[in-house]
């Protein structure tokens, strides 16, 4: 008899033992571009966490920072996400553009007046197409998280005017849309791999760079450049994605979820954001930088720039009646 009960005992057992595992908890790896402080890095961390806390535990996200799951090549990350050998990947959207040129329209200089702006764009009409186009290469977009506005440093001096760009040497992503903006301003565009960037401020291959202002501080920009300059010349977003065959092996709640917690990231981001960035600019200054702000007269005369390349931009985003609604959405001409 009590053999039956241990047989009873251990077959219970391995029944709740197959019932646990066949409810384990999902896991994906998640990967981003920047360092562990990183601002997109730290959504990637709280978007996690809600889809934890949403699923109870049901599906669990991985994050892994500075691209190491990709070589640092975002190319080879977008490929890879839609092979699924990525599980989930947020990258910027200008980076998508080599994809889809539509992206560009994000990123054309001073279209969005400020980020409440931004955001209405991102989530309207125009920012769900892109999410939708998304499906031609192969990738679920799951939602568009604000990126801050880019700022200007370099090692010479402070950015006021447009001419102050004249003949500085400055690294661009490797994007057509930055090469012609800073041409049209007079410097010297040099696309160039993120992960160069550091070591050709260091050698004065270029002079300046440009990047929301938590990515001087994160990469410590700050030991090779002396001045920080808040042009808020140009947008972007990031583009949060999962590959879709691994999606649908979801059941209809963990999608339920993951899609809430995308949502709910994205406002948290954007409130995160806001709060950081006057500590990013104290702590650039107490390493040294020296910071100047555009006034709306000294912006005005870069957006006057911008403007001359609307014909040149919408050429880049290679789709007239998207570049049209995209600037009509803003109420610029």
């Amino acid at each position: 008899m009590t053999m039956h009960k241990a047989i009873r005992g251990l077959l219970a057992g391995a029944a709740m033992l197959a019932a646990s595992v066949a409810q384990a908890a999902t896991t994906f790896t998640l990967s981003t571009p920047d360092p562990d402080a990183a601002e997109i890095t730290v959504a990637a961390n709280k978007f996690a966490e809600l889809v934890a806390a949403k699923t109870k535990g049901e599906v669990t996200i991985k994050v892994f920072p500075n691209g190491t799951l990709y070589g640092g090549d975002p190319s080879a990350a977008v490929k890879q996400l839609a092979g699924g050998s990525l599980d989930m990947l947020v990258l910027a959207g200008s980076l998508y553009a080599n994809f889809n040129p539509k992206f560009s329209a994000i990123s054309i200089p001073y279209l969005f007046d400020d980020e409440a702006q931004l955001r209405a764009y991102l989530a309207g009409e125009q920012g769900q197409e892109l999410v939708a186009d998304l499906n031609g290469i192969g990738i679920k977009g799951l939602s568009l998280w604000t990126r801050p506005f880019r700022q200007m440093t370099n090692s010479k001096l402070p950015i006021e005017k447009p001419a102050d760009l004249t003949g500085l040497k400055f690294r661009v992503p490797n994007n057509p849309l930055w090469v012609e903006f800073f041409k049209k301003m007079g410097a010297a565009p040099t696309p160039m791999a993120f992960a160069e960037v550091y070591n050709a401020l260091q050698l004065k291959v270029v002079d300046g760079q440009e990047n929301p202002i938590s990515v001087p501080l994160a990469a410590k920009f700050y030991e090779v450049q002396g001045f920080v300059s808040m042009t808020n010349h140009m947008a972007d977003s990031w583009v949060l994605g999962i590959n879709p065959a691994k999606f649908d092996a979801l059941s209809d709640a963990e999608k339920a979820a993951i899609n809430e917690a995308a949502q709910e990231t994205e406002a948290w981001k954007a409130d995160n954001d806001a709060a950081q960035a006057e500590t990013i600019l104290k702590e650039l200054e107490g390493h040294g930088m020296k910071v100047n702000r555009l006034s709306p007269e000294q912006q005005a005369a870069f957006v006057a720039v911008s403007k001359e390349l609307y014909p040149v931009f919408a050429g880049l985003v290679k789709d007239q009646a998207f570049f049209d609604k995209s600037v009509a959405f803003v109420g610029k001409k």
